[in-house]
């Protein structure tokens, strides 16, 4: 049987070294655990970044997949396919918007939608936030805040960046040049911050003001995460546009842009296609995780052990605890991708997104008994630095 270290060996050799990889190589998983080559088991407190949010391999997920590839893989969208057309009209349902384009990840679902920002409004200008992660692709960079992320592929179409939640700035930076802002209700990569719900519903009324579309970018807090459905949902507010990726598929590479009626009609035959997007196969996967969510009440699940979890880490004495549902994030005086590798150790796996903060991002299906295994790891590493 190949060792972790052989496949680390391998991988050095066979991949592009784009990665911070931990020193773990996942054989298996299941529900909120996993297993590494070597047989060890780890609580999963990072899920795919907030992706195996039904866990690790669901039954119903898996049955799924496999019915469906036992009938049909993919055809392209050349042809109609049932499922890509029951997603579209359950994703309708859950979100209020009217028409979905589906792709295959968060980046293109940005990417989808910078393309009916350009369609409808005829303008190129986007408002974003500091902060902001909105994906890696050359138009989807340009969105992304972190300096460190764009400068090496620049130059870029770049948004205007504004502060996180101060509306009056975001009011002052939507020109007559500006089609769209874009906004996720709550920064993940930045460290989980939320978003005030007075901010949101200021971002809609300065877009509708100005005829700009708003984007919410739901890629991190969709499908229960947050407590809620979508994390529109906390300030009622509903976007022209949304994207979401992630959680969508139980695990499998899905994305999807999602606008109202009168925006969606701008983007016509032939101005944007994905040979794989909303495929018959991570379609059924989709569809299986909606419904694992719906049956099993995951998003009432989400708010009920987020609020358990947060208040099990604030005695822990942190800098803060913030988050909503089970998307949490925990600043501390010592040094996060220390703590993170001592708790693997421990045999549990986390993630840091600076040098003080981690994001806490478990499966939904997680329980308290191990929420109460991973304070009690994260109380052992504190005492002992």
């Amino acid at each position: 049987m190949t060792s972790t270290e052989e496949l680390m060996a391998r991988e050095a050799r066979a991949i592009f070294q784009t990665y911070t990889r931990q020193r773990v190589a996942i054989a298996r998983g299941s529900g909120a655990r996993v297993w590494d080559m070597e047989g060890r088991e780890y609580l999963d407190f990072v899920a795919g970044i907030a992706v195996n949010s039904t866990g690790h391999c669901h039954p119903a997920v898996v049955a799924a997949i496999g019915e469906q590839a036992e009938k049909l893989i993919h055809t392209s969208n050349l042809y109609y396919t049932e499922n890509q057309v029951l997603l579209a009209e359950e994703l309708k349902e859950l979100t209020g918007m009217d028409r979905a384009f589906f792709c295959n990840s968060g980046a293109e679902s940005v990417e989808a939608a910078l393309k009916l920002v350009r369609r409808a409004t005829g303008r190129s200008g986007v408002v974003a936030a500091r902060g902001s992660f909105h994906g890696r692709t050359l138009g989807s960079l340009g969105l992304t805040y972190k300096l460190a992320y764009r400068e090496p592929f620049r130059p870029l179409s770049e948004a205007e960046f504004v502060p996180f939640n101060d509306s009056e700035a975001l009011k002052a930076a939507v020109t007559a040049k500006v089609g769209a802002v874009i906004l996720e209700p709550v920064q993940g990569e930045a460290g989980v911050y939320v978003s005030d719900p007075e901010y949101l519903r200021a971002a809609r009324q300065i877009c509708d003001d100005r005829r700009a579309l708003l984007i919410f970018d739901e890629v991190q807090t969709g499908f229960g995460r947050t407590g809620k459905w979508f994390g529109k949902e906390h300030s009622r507010v509903q976007p022209d546009i949304m994207t979401l990726a992630k959680a969508l598929a139980g695990g499998l590479p899905m994305g999807a842009m999602l606008a109202g009626e009168s925006v969606s009609l701008a983007l016509q035959r032939g101005d944007h296609a994905s040979t794989f997007g909303g495929g018959p196969l991570v379609s059924a996967a989709a569809l299986a995780s909606i419904e694992v969510i719906k049956r099993e009440r995951l998003v009432e699940r989400s708010e009920e052990l987020g609020a358990y979890l947060r208040s099990e880490l604030s005695k822990l004495h942190p800098r803060e605890v913030r988050g909503l549902g089970l998307m949490v994030g925990l600043d501390l005086e010592a040094d996060c991708k220390e703590v993170v590798q001592k708790a693997i150790g421990k045999g549990v796996l986390l993630n840091s997104t600076a040098d003080h903060t981690l994001r806490l991002v478990p499966p939904l299906v997680v329980d308290k008994e191990q929420i109460d295994v991973l304070v009690r790891v994260l109380g052992e590493i504190l005492e002992e630095s």
